[in-house]
């Protein structure tokens, strides 16, 4: 399949190697968007694959690995898009981290604080970075966060 001439426009996506952030891509794809696809260096192999099947629906995509915990990743993957597919439409803040595996009371401050850093501080980078591509255009445009239920329910833990 040849890949369309003409786009809606560009999004990225945090998180898209799998969950959510892979099937809210495929969404901006099969929409009519190029898609810029963003995850952990430990995650290149599903975002190939990702990249593949946005291929095979006639879209434009692009892989930047990086941590959206880090300014400097956040930055290039938001300047590397923008100089790959074209100006910055839509920025979707996708991913996030939630570690369940044991109670509360046994996770360290170390487990916290990577925590806050993936997504709070990933959010508030893309959310930054995306605001100042944005802006520089002068058109606009959209920035979406997105979580699982995780984010918008807590859980109940058992203290007895």
């Amino acid at each position: 399949m040849s890949l369309a001439t003409s786009s809606v426009g560009v999004a990225i996506v945090t998180g898209a190697a799998r969950g959510i952030g892979r099937g809210i891509a495929l969404r901006l794809a099969r929409d009519g968007y190029d898609v810029g696809l963003n995850d952990l260096p430990s995650a290149a192999e599903s975002l190939d694959e990702v990249q593949k099947e946005i291929i095979a629906l006639g879209r434009r995509p692009f892989v930047s690995v990086g941590d959206v915990s880090v300014a400097a990743d956040v930055e290039k993957m938001v300047f590397s898009v923008v100089e790959k597919l074209g100006p910055l439409s839509v920025m979707v803040a996708n991913a996030g981290i939630c570690k369940r595996a044991a109670p509360f009371i046994e996770h360290e401050v170390s487990d916290m604080e990577r925590h806050f850093s993936v997504n709070t501080l990933g959010t508030f980078l893309s959310y930054k970075y995306a605001a100042l591509q944005m802006i520089k255009q002068g058109k606009g445009g959209r920035i979406v966060g997105a979580c699982s239920n995780a984010g918008k329910q807590g859980d109940v833990y058992d203290v007895t």
